[in-house]
C-alpha cells in the first residue's frame, strides 16, 4: 500500500514538472526523436527524476516520463544496458501527451547496484519505433554527496554553502557535509598551499557549527591557521574521502592585512622572566618577615 502510494506521488509529481518547469532533483534527458508509425513527429521528451539531488546513482531508483506523444498514444518503454528491467510508461489519462510510470509486480525501476561511473543511453520506444533517446551521467553507488564544503574565521559561523574570505595569520574553520558518508570514516584530511601542514577534520568536533543546512548528512569539521606569508590571491583546498576514492575540492580567497601574532618564543620568554620575578618577590617578602619577626622577638 505505501508503495503504491509513493507511486502515485511520483506520478502526479512527473505530470506536474513539465508545467512548472525543470525542478530541483529533476533534468531534461531526451533527445527529440521521429514519432510512432502513422502520427506526426512531434518532439518527445524524456524527463527522469532522481531521489536525491538529480544526480543518478548506481542502485537509485528514477522515475522517468515522455512528454509531447501524439493524442492516442497506449505505451512506451525505455531501455538501457544501466537499468535491471525495462521501464513502462503509459498516459497519465485518455489523450495526455504526458505518462505515468507503470509499476508491475517483481519489477523495481531500479539503476543496476553493481554500473561503474559512467554515460549509458537509455531509449524510448513505442510500438517497436524510437521515439526519444538519452545519455545520462550515472555515478558509482558509493559515491560521496557533498552538501557543501566551507572556510571561514574560526569566530563566524558558516551559514550556508558559501565560504568567506580568511586573512593571512588568521585561526579558520573547516566545515565539510556528505549525505553519503563511507562507513566507518570518522576524520578527514585537508591538504592546501594555504597551511603550513594538512589538516584533520573530524565527526563530532568542537567546530561543528551545528547548521541546520547539514541535516540529514555526516559532517567533518576542523581548524587551522592561515599561513602568515601567504599573498593575497585564490587558492585550493582539497579532501580526499571514501577512503581514498573520491576527491572533493574548494576555493578560498585570501585577501587583507596579516593578523598580528606575538612570536611563540616571546611569550615563553615573557612567561619565564614573570615567573622569575614571582620568585623573586616571594623570596623578598619572606625575608622582610624573617626581620620583622625577629626585632619583634627582641
Amino acid at each position: 500500500m505505501f508503495r503504491n502510494a509513493v507511486r502515485s506521488v511520483c506520478a502526479a509529481l512527473l505530470v506536474a514538472l513539465p508545467l512548472l518547469g525543470t525542478a530541483a532533483g529533476s533534468a531534461w534527458a531526451g533527445t527529440p526523436g521521429p514519432g510512432p508509425a502513422g502520427s506526426p513527429s512531434p518532439a518527445v521528451r524524456l524527463d527522469y527524476h532522481a531521489p536525491q539531488d538529480g544526480r543518478l546513482r548506481a542502485g537509485d531508483a528514477p522515475w522517468f516520463s515522455v512528454e509531447g506523444m501524439p493524442p492516442g498514444w497506449d505505451a512506451v518503454q525505455v531501455t538501457s544496458p544501466a537499468l535491471e528491467a525495462p521501464i513502462v510508461l503509459t498516459p497519465v489519462k485518455k489523450g495526455a501527451t504526458q505518462s505515468a510510470q507503470v509499476g508491475r509486480p517483481g519489477t523495481e525501476h531500479r539503476v543496476r547496484s553493481d554500473l561503474p561511473a559512467g554515460t549509458y543511453p537509455f531509449t524510448a520506444t513505442s510500438h517497436g519505433r524510437t521515439v526519444a533517446t538519452a545519455r545520462l551521467a550515472i555515478t558509482a553507488e558509493d559515491a560521496a554527496e557533498i552538501g557543501r564544503f566551507v572556510i571561514g574565521p574560526r569566530d563566524a559561523f558558516p551559514g550556508g554553502d558559501t565560504s568567506a574570505p580568511v586573512r593571512p595569520g588568521s585561526e579558520v574553520r573547516v566545515v565539510l557535509m556528505d549525505l553519503r558518508p563511507a562507513p566507518d570514516e570518522e576524520a578527514l584530511t585537508v591538504t592546501s598551499p594555504v597551511f603550513d601542514r594538512a589538516l584533520t577534520m573530524e565527526t563530532g568536533s568542537a567546530d561543528d557549527p551545528g547548521c541546520k543546512c547539514d541535516d540529514g548528512g555526516t559532517v567533518y569539521a576542523g581548524h587551522a591557521r592561515v599561513r602568515d606569508d601567504l599573498a593575497e590571491g585564490r587558492y585550493t583546498l582539497t579532501v580526499v574521502s571514501h577512503h581514498g576514492q573520491q576527491t572533493t575540492r574548494q576555493q578560498v580567497t585570501v585577501a587583507g592585512a596579516p593578523v598580528a601574532h606575538v612570536p611563540a618564543s616571546l611569550v615563553i620568554a615573557v612567561a619565564a622572566i614573570g615567573g622569575a620575578a614571582l620568585v623573586v618577590a616571594a623570596a623578598v617578602l619572606l625575608r622582610r618577615r624573617s626581620r620583622d619577626a625577629a626585632a619583634s622577638a627582641g
